[in-house]
């Protein structure tokens, strides 16, 4: 199974270890998207940065829209901002609270979509 991983943060007042993650999960700037396999060590380390990303996992068609926009070649895509912006919650509440970080299940699909067009 793949999981896109979406950083929606910045770089402000990050904890080391937290920034560290982020350098290994290769999300170097805001609105970059990454691919990645699913295993124990890839989520434990989206867990430790949940307040920085949103991710989840992603369908064929998604990743055929993603593949067809320009990356470099370690599969980072740098994306839009998400037309419409983010949910009313905004970028500092999860999203199971009504705002866009953490783990967002099938609706990453949705949100790379609008960030693509």
């Amino acid at each position: 199974m793949k999981i896109a991983a979406i950083r929606i943060r910045g770089l402000v007042k990050v904890n080391k270890e937290i920034k560290d993650t982020l350098t290994m999960l290769k999300l170097h700037k805001k609105h970059t998207c990454v691919v990645l396999e699913a295993n124990d060590s890839v989520l434990g380390m989206l867990k430790k940065a949940k307040d920085y990303i949103t991710f989840g996992p992603v369908n064929e068609e998604t990743l055929k829209l993603l593949e067809s926009k320009k990356s470099n070649r370690e599969n980072v895509y740098h994306l839009h901002p998400p037309r419409g912006g983010f949910e009313r919650g905004g970028i500092k509440k999860a999203y199971s609270a009504g705002g866009a970080l953490g783990d967002r299940g099938e609706d990453i699909n949705k949100l790379i979509q609008r960030m693509i067009s």
